[in-house]
């Protein structure tokens, strides 16, 4: 199978709603809703780096969109749809029948099509762009955040890392628990309705995808603000709270692929109800940096950082 016959077989579909042409020109052509703004987001994802040989084809079709379909979550957007350029060691038609299935289930789901891309031989890597729009001056960005403003993540936190640990070999988990978190870690659910909904009520928000720690810094550093966080309050999985205190906290804390939303909010806001679970876990402060406390307000020294490509 060559390289063309490979995208017809499993990435060709008719242009859909609000896209005039896409796969097969040289250039999608999208509509622009009036008053709107685009937004547009990239992630890779590496074969060893960001996801192991093993995993299920359909879950990295899953995720591989998952992960930039937060992005847009984060900042409030619309989906609107998405390129897909991959390098493949060859061409592997159960592979690729089993991906391409992950992948189209949860564009269908988020109203996000497919629009061009490209192909190319080599090691396992996948690089999708999306595209989104939110109303003008409506985005959530990570510069808005005010001291009183408080700190809500979504979800849970940390199972991803758990899974993480289980795989090298660190945690032993067995049954449902581990499934659970396997689930968390291959599967993530980006937040897209409460991305939409936050927009007029959250002042600044990012998704967890690198570790809280790190991620909710970025909203501190964009806001020129601190916080005080409270790591007992974080929300996690009864799996998670099993186990050890110390490995709890690495995990909520600095754990990374939650996919879930950190936000602010002023006190008493109204916070939408879109069926996942919000809480609160912190709150902005005046004095700059992040200060970790425990539910008696006594300060953690974690000595956690999040994930960094280039640091070891």
């Amino acid at each position: 199978m060559g390289e063309f016959e490979l995208i017809r077989r499993f990435f060709l579909r008719p242009p859909a709603a609000g896209v005039e042409l896409g796969v097969g020109d040289d250039c999608a052509v999208l509509a622009p809703t009036p008053g709107a703004r685009w937004l547009v987001s990239s992630d890779m994802l590496v074969e060893g780096r960001h996801f192991l040989s093993t995993v299920d084809p359909g879950r990295l079709g899953h995720k591989a969109l998952a992960v930039n379909l937060s992005d847009l979550a984060a900042c409030g957007a619309t989906p609107r749809g998405f390129t897909l350029a991959m390098a493949l060691p060859r061409v592997d038609e159960a592979w690729l029948a089993g991906f391409s299935a992950g992948l189209w289930a949860l564009a269908d789901a988020s109203g996000c099509p497919l629009i061009g891309g490209d192909t190319t031989q080599g090691p396992l890597n996948l690089c999708i762009t999306v595209f989104g729009e939110a109303p003008a001056g409506q985005a959530l960005l990570r510069r808005g955040a005010r001291p009183g403003d408080e700190v809500w993540v979504s979800g849970r936190l940390g199972d991803a890392r758990l899974a993480l640990e289980v795989f090298r070999g660190t945690v032993t988990l067995e049954g449902r628990g581990f499934d659970a978190a396997r689930v968390a870690m291959e599967c993530p659910t980006p937040r897209l309705a409460l991305g939409q909904a936050l927009r007029g009520i959250a002042t600044a928000a990012i998704d967890v995808s690198d570790g809280l720690l790190g991620d909710l810094g970025h909203i501190l550093a964009a806001s020129g603000v601190g916080a005080r966080l409270d790591a007992d309050a974080l929300p996690r999985s009864a799996v998670l709270a099993a186990q050890p205190v110390e490995l709890q906290r690495t995990c909520v804390l600095a754990g990374g692929d939650d996919y879930e939303l950190v936000f602010t909010a002023p006190p008493g806001a109204r916070l939408p109800d879109v069926g996942v679970a919000l809480t609160r876990v912190g709150v902005i402060e005046v004095e700059p940096g992040l200060r970790v406390v425990d539910a008696r307000g006594e300060r953690v020294d974690h000595g956690l950082r999040s994930f960094d490509h280039f640091k070891p």
